[in-house]
């Protein structure tokens, strides 16, 4: 275990809390001490849900260690269940209640209570928050989904499929949900059962009457998904539709497998993204250097559409999710890179700074990392903050998830265009700060008079110049090695910003290898030339 500041995700309980808030008719037990109780805090702050999760904690404290912390817990069970009166029931134990092993699967047993009690050991210093929630929807499905069914013959009744993996606070889940249920529904498929998230203990006895699963999300749906496949033989589909192109295989892919016709869904591809990256203004994308990080499912998806759907050019790829460290790698090796895997952010700030990009997509840790750097930013993947979870409806799935995407990667290289203008014209007579609005002249006119301007209006005084002090000038964030006279640091500014730190490295390494104690403009403009043979 390492401390740190930041943390990808939490420990494997927090995933057993996503699970056990998104169903209906669970309840999760959770033995733990005071400060391991932060479930409402994630949920109903970040994720602004109007209830709060259905956990109960022991939330022992010191003084409770030396004495029976197994009544303890054997009371909150007891005690949950005849105020919540749960279909079914969770019960383990947090990373730091782990440690004195009082076995919580053991004691709710002995309770007999008369309602399913599902226990999970999620080892907390060695997973993390997917795999637990991975974990214990696995075992949720195994206990609850019932006996092998004899499902009705294909012939005059619509094929059927179950949604498996989102969550509660998911990434996008709620969305992701209503773009694919439109898919289906467009395709002839009727859905049976979406879970965790609404899902009952009821409904997961209802999953071996579909014909076949959707896994939306694997790091948390997979494992199911393997075990429903084994036992009710229903086969499932993994493909993740984050772009058009995944989209269209998606569809065709389920499609084939209900033995539907998918031109109702492909016959008009409802997506602004594919006119756009064939059009001219689309060339100021073309190539551009882009580093992405997230969970596989997200990084994975959004490499493809930038490398495939805008033409942009993967310098880094990488993810926290160690589970599928294989299929990252392979799809880095693909784009002629090398993978980062790492769990440490200190490790993937290192990473980007050697890629220099052009643009990051990551998740929150990465915003704050690329605005240290000055390098624009959009999240695309969890762990994210209160403003990653909007009211509006903002899918990453599908081909409305598709155009949301288009606007995600490509607003924060328009905009940082914009503030490279803004930049470049900071101290142009018409366009400093001092500067009154151009389309109002040189008058100086009330808000209640701005219909017309009256003969007699005097004309205000013209501005006084502007003179910017030496303390006034921004210091560039990247950190430099050698010294810069004046000259060649305003010229230097000059450079758009998203290239700026490249620039700037090239030039420090230009001087260093001649061991120049300065570095002059012409020193700059010696480095640029060098290295654009």
């Amino acid at each position: 275990m390492q401390l740190t500041v930041w943390t990808y995700e939490g420990p494997p309980h927090i995933g057993a809390m996503r699970v056990a808030t998104a169903m209906e008719g669970l309840h999760y037990v959770l033995h733990a001490p005071q400060g391991d109780t932060y479930a409402d805090l994630l949920f109903t702050m970040i994720e602004r849900r109007e209830k709060r999760p259905p956990v109960t904690y022991t939330t022992f404290q010191a003084r409770d260690l030396g004495g029976d912390t197994a009544l303890l817990f054997k009371d909150a069970v007891a005690q949950a269940h005849a105020r919540f009166r749960p279909q079914a029931m969770i019960v383990g134990a947090s990373c730091t209640a782990e440690l004195i092993q009082d076995d919580p699967g053991g004691l709710a047993k002995a309770l007999a209570l008369p309602i399913p009690v599902i226990p999970l050991e999620l080892p907390a210093y060695q997973k993390k928050e997917n795999w637990g929630a991975s974990e214990t929807f696995y075992r949720l499905v195994r206990a609850l989904s019932g006996p092998a069914v004899v499902r009705a013959p294909r012939e005059g009744r619509r094929p059927s499929c179950n949604i498996l993996g989102p969550t509660a606070l998911g990434f996008r889940h709620r969305d992701d949900l209503i773009e694919i249920r439109k898919i289906l529904e467009a395709l002839g498929i009727e859905v049976n059962v979406v879970a965790p998230l609404g899902a009952s203990p009821a409904d997961l006895g209802r999953l071996g009457a579909a014909d076949f699963n959707v896994v939306l999300y694997p790091e948390i749906a997979r494992a199911a998904a393997q075990h429903l496949e084994k036992t009710f033989r229903q086969p499932f589909i993994d493909i993740v539709p984050i772009g058009v192109g995944a989209t269209i295989r998606f569809v065709e892919a389920v499609a084939a497998l209900a033995g539907v016709d998918p031109a109702p869904v492909l016959g008009g591809v409802p997506s602004r993204l594919p006119w756009y990256s064939r059009s001219v203004d689309s060339t100021y994308l073309t190539d551009k250097r882009v580093f992405i990080f997230g969970d596989a499912t997200h990084a994975l998806g959004i490499a493809r559409v930038a490398a495939q759907e805008l033409g942009f050019r993967v310098v880094g790829l990488g993810t926290y999710s160690r589970e599928f460290a294989r299929e990252v790698r392979a799809e880095a090796a693909a784009l002629g890179i090398e993978a980062i895997i790492a769990e440490d952010y200190l490790d993937v700030e290192a990473v980007i700074q050697a890629a220099q990009p052009e643009l990051v997509l990551g998740t929150q840790m990465e915003r704050h990392v690329a605005k240290r750097l000055g390098i624009p930013c959009a999240v695309i993947s969890a762990p994210v903050h209160v403003q990653d979870f909007p009211a509006r409806h903002s899918p990453q799935m599908g081909f409305e998830g598709a155009n949301v995407l288009f606007d995600t990667l490509v607003h924060p290289l328009m905009m940082g265009l914009e503030e490279h203008l803004l930049g470049m014209f900071r101290e142009d007579p018409e366009f400093h700060d001092g500067a009154a609005p151009s389309h109002l002249g040189r008058t100086s006119v009330e808000p209640a008079a701005m219909g017309r301007v009256p003969a007699a209006l005097p004309l205000a005084p013209a501005p006084a110049p502007i003179v910017v002090e030496a303390a006034q000038v921004t210091v560039d964030p990247i950190p430099t090695t050698a010294s810069w006279s004046a000259d060649a640091e305003k010229e230097l500014r000059k450079i758009p910003f998203f290239v700026r730190g490249k620039a700037r490295a090239n030039t420090e390494r230009f001087a260093r290898e001649r061991q120049l104690p300065l570095i002059t403009l012409e020193t700059l403009y010696d480095a640029k030339a060098h290295f654009g043979r």
